[in-house]
C-alpha cells in the first residue's frame, strides 16, 4: 500500500463516523499531512453542518500548524465542493490557505460539484491526484452515487428464513427466526438507512414497529404498501415514534402521522414507490418483506444488495417459501450463533467509475 493509499484509508475511517447523520449529503473524512506527519483530521458530521475539509484545515490550525498549510497535501475522500450549498465552497477555502497539493478519493457525482471541483482547484495550480482507493471510497458513498447517477434510492433487501427456506409459519402466529443479537445487528442496519418498506401482510401479521430500538442511531422513515388501506390506524407502526407513508390506491395526504401517497393500480408499484422516494430525496431503502414484496423488487431487478438470514437449526414443514434471488453473486457470510447472514449483490452494478 502506498502511502497515499494509506491516508486515504484514514480519510474512509474518519467518513465512517458520520454515517446515519450527513444524508442527503456523502460522508466524507479529509487528512492533512507535513513531511509524512498528520497535522489535521476532520470529517463531514452531520449535514448542514462543515464539510470534511474545513474541519481538518480548522483542527490543524488550531493545533498550532497554520504556517504548514503552504507546504501540505490534503486528503480527502470525495471530490472537494465548488458550489454555494448551506455552507461556502470547499476549494476556495484550500485555495485561499494556498495548500499546494489535493489527493482525491474519487469524483463527486453530484451535478454542481461533478469534475469542477477539481478544475477549479487546477486552475488556481494546485497538484491534484484522482482515484486513489477510488473503488473503496465510491462504496462508502454507495448510497449517494445511486441516488444520483441512476436517480433512485439504493436498494437493500432483507428477509429471515429456516433451514429449509421458510419466511413464516403460513399461519397468523409471528414466526420468530432470527435471534437477539441478529436482531440487533438488523436494528444498526435500520439505523444506516432513511427508509424501511413492508407491504400489506407483514404489517397485518407481525404488527411491526419498524423501528431502530437496540442501536443507538436515528430512526428510519417507515414505508408500507397496503394499497387497500387495510392495516388499523392503531398498528405500531402508525405511532408517532417515526414518520409513516402509506402508499395505497385511494387518497392523498401530505399532512400529518401517518402519511398517504396514492399509487396508480395500473402501473407498477416498485417503481412508483422508487420513484416518489427520489422525488422526496431519500436516498437509500431497506426492504424487510413480506416475500411477496420482496419477490417484486427481485423480479424488477430493482436491488442493489441483499441481505439474507438464515436460521441454521430451525426447521417448519408448513409455512411461506422465501424469495428467489437471481442473477446474483454471494460477497460474504457472517455467522451469529445459530443465524447465518449471507450477503448478495447484483451481478452488475453500473456505477459509473
Amino acid at each position: 500500500m502506498t502511502k497515499d493509499e494509506q491516508y486515504m484509508l484514514r480519510c474512509l475511517q474518519l467518513a465512517r463516523q458520520g454515517a446515519g447523520y450527513t444524508a442527503p449529503n456523502p460522508m466524507v473524512g479529509a487528512v492533512l499531512v507535513h513531511h509524512n506527519e498528520i497535522i489535521g483530521e476532520g470529517f463531514h458530521e452531520r449535514y448542514g453542518e462543515a464539510h470534511a475539509e474545513v474541519n481538518c484545515i480548522a483542527a490543524a490550525v488550531t493545533n498550532g500548524h497554520a504556517d504548514k498549510l503552504q507546504q501540505s497535501t490534503l486528503y480527502v475522500s470525495l471530490e472537494p465542493c465548488a458550489h454555494f450549498g448551506k455552507t461556502p465552497p470547499c476549494v476556495d477555502l484550500i485555495i485561499a490557505h494556498k495548500i499546494p497539493k489535493v489527493v482525491i478519493g474519487c469524483r463527486d457525482p453530484f451535478a454542481e460539484v461533478n469534475g469542477k471541483g477539481i478544475d477549479k482547484l487546477k486552475a488556481a495550480n494546485v497538484e491534484v491526484t484522482v482515484d486513489v482507493l477510488k473503488t473503496e471510497c465510491i462504496d462508502l458513498n454507495k448510497r449517494f452515487f445511486t441516488f444520483h447517477q441512476k436517480h433512485r434510492p439504493y436498494i437493500i433487501l432483507k428477509w429471515a428464513q429456516t433451514k429449509n427456506g421458510k419466511i413464516n409459519s403460513g399461519s397468523t402466529e409471528r414466526l420468530y427466526i432470527s435471534n437477539e443479537f441478529t436482531n440487533r445487528l438488523v436494528h444498526q442496519w435500520r439505523s444506516e438507512e432513511a427508509s424501511i418498506l413492508v407491504g400489506t401482510n407483514t404489517a397485518l401479521m407481525d404488527d411491526p414497529q419498524l423501528t431502530n430500538r437496540y442501536f443507538n442511531g436515528k430512526q428510519p422513515l417507515r414505508l408500507v404498501l397496503d394499497k387497500e388501506l387495510q392495516v388499523s390506524s392503531s398498528a405500531k407502526l402508525m405511532n408517532e415514534e417515526a414518520p409513516t407513508i402509506i402508499f395505497n390506491y385511494q387518497k392523498h395526504e401530505e399532512q400529518g402521522q401517518p402519511q398517504y401517497y396514492r399509487i396508480k393500480a395500473d402501473v407498477n408499484a416498485v417503481h412508483q414507490i422508487i420513484n416518489a422516494l427520489y422525488q422526496k430525496k431519500i436516498q437509500s431503502i431497506l426492504v424487510e418483506g413480506g416475500a411477496q414484496l420482496l419477490q417484486s423488487f427481485i423480479d424488477e431487478g430493482m436491488w442493489d444488495e441483499a441481505r439474507i438470514i438464515t436460521n441454521e437449526e430451525l426447521i417448519i414443514h408448513d409455512g411461506l417459501p422465501a424469495p428467489k434471488l437471481s442473477h446474483s453473486s454471494k460477497i460474504e457470510t457472517v455467522n451469529i450463533l445459530r443465524d447465518k447472514i449471507e450477503f448478495y449483490k447484483p451481478e452488475t452494478t453500473n456505477y459509473k467509475l
